[in-house]
């Protein structure tokens, strides 16, 4: 048997914050209507232009590899999860792994919204358990604010940005992740969504005039939908890890409502002090928000070696997800070595001069005297000589013709 242990962790958030306040010079709402509706009292939004879904994602997950004392190098895959990329293409992910200098890395982002980063545990779980990886990194990260329409009362109060990694590691050792749960219900796919932007609704004029490229949200659908999956996938998840819901020691929820948490997690009857919320200070940041919080949840002291952990969460689709994992890793205790604060500090500098060099050497390639004939755009050469035509027949004598007379 292989599992998948979490080996370290990481997280970022950009430094400004837009509180309640700052929201009441914006559009028609106020502080008491954003606490007593969602719990939310401020969050952080990306407003410097070199925070983005990308750059976010790799601040985490330096963090992450730095706290296991991995380098970037021995990771095998690394998968973000994410609802705003950084393009269409290529793949954030991609972007990080050159960020990174994770040179023999496989890399793809996810797309199962706020659910995403409960799917992309699910898919490192069952690369690693298959033994097609010993090292991979699984990101959330999300700059929501850019595409969250800020005369919108309903929606723009809700979300954040920020970015949270986990380093996930093979053992023969049990423990790690126990159980995934994955649910979809495309029949709600039109209650949160970006309607324009894709290949049904391409950016147009029109599109973009009617705000289409912002997220539109049927509020009270999804409160349904959400308080209802929310419990059902934690019973599912703890009894496919042969546990009991008496068992689990801290739930930490996708931190989208505060009013859905606790009724999601009332209807389990779990007491408040095994919930762990924190969107009080960032709100949603949809597939950041679980790795966010659990960075929190362990700088604070609320996870401990041998705890038994939920990880649940819904999203636009409409999706959830679960995840059990039994915690075996203590915070580290001693501090770093000079080297190795060193070979810290160069990781950054080095992954840019190694993307530096692979593009010089495209450059220089193109240079190479026949390199233009290897073009896409020419023409296919023939590999074999044409076989010759056939002779053109001549029309039929009278003599020979049918009918004729001879």
């Amino acid at each position: 048997m292989r599992y998948a242990h979490i080996i370290g962790w990481g997280k970022y958030v950009p430094e400004r914050v837009l509180t309640n306040a700052d929201l009441e010079k914006m559009v028609n709402t106020s502080d008491e209507w954003i606490r007593t509706r969602t719990g939310i009292r401020e969050r952080r939004i990306a407003a410097n232009p070199e925070d983005t879904t990308a750059t976010m994602a790799v601040r985490a997950a330096r963090k992450a590899l730095n706290m296991a004392g991995v380098q970037p190098g021995q990771l095998d895959l690394i998968i973000v999860a994410t609802s705003s990329p950084e393009h269409i293409f290529p793949a954030t992910a991609c972007l990080v792994q050159n960020a990174l200098g994770a040179s023999k890395a496989g890399a793809f982002d996810l797309s199962a919204a706020c659910s995403g980063f409960v799917y992309a545990l699910a898919m490192a779980h069952a690369v690693i358990a298959s033994g097609q990886a010993e090292y991979v990194l699984v990101i959330g990260s999300e700059t929501l604010s850019r595409i969250t329409d800020w005369k919108d009362r309903n929606t723009c109060v809700l979300f954040g940005d920020g970015a949270g990694a986990l380093l996930l590691r093979a053992s023969d050792q049990p423990g790690g992740i126990l159980s995934t749960v994955l649910g979809s219900d495309g029949s709600g796919g039109d209650l949160l969504i970006v309607p324009a932007g894709g290949s049904r609704l391409p950016t147009s004029p029109e599109t973009v005039a009617q705000g289409m490229h912002y997220i539109k949200m049927d509020g009270r659908e999804v409160f349904r939908f959400a308080t209802r999956v929310m419990a059902k996938a934690t019973q599912e998840v703890v009894a496919k890890a042969g546990l009991k819901l008496q068992d689990v020691n801290l739930v930490i929820p996708h931190q989208a409502n505060e009013r859905i948490i606790h009724s999601s997690m009332s209807a389990l009857k779990m007491t408040p002090e095994k919930v762990f919320i924190n969107l009080d200070r960032y709100g949603n940041t949809s597939a950041a928000s679980i790795p966010i919080a659990l960075c929190e949840a362990i700088e604070t002291g609320r996870v401990r070696p041998n705890d038994n952990l939920v990880f649940v969460g819904f999203g636009a689709g409409l999706t959830w997800a679960a995840a059990a994992v039994k915690w075996g890793v203590p915070p580290p205790a001693k501090p770093l070595s000079w080297w190795r604060r060193l070979q810290i500090a160069l990781q950054g500098p080095w992954a840019s001069l190694r993307s530096w060099m692979l593009r010089l050497g495209r450059r220089l390639y193109a240079l190479i005297p026949g390199y233009a004939g290897e073009s896409l755009y020419l023409p296919i050469s023939r590999t074999r000589e044409s076989p010759p035509a056939a002779p053109a027949r001549s029309a039929p004598s009278e003599e020979t013709q049918p009918g004729g007379e001879g």
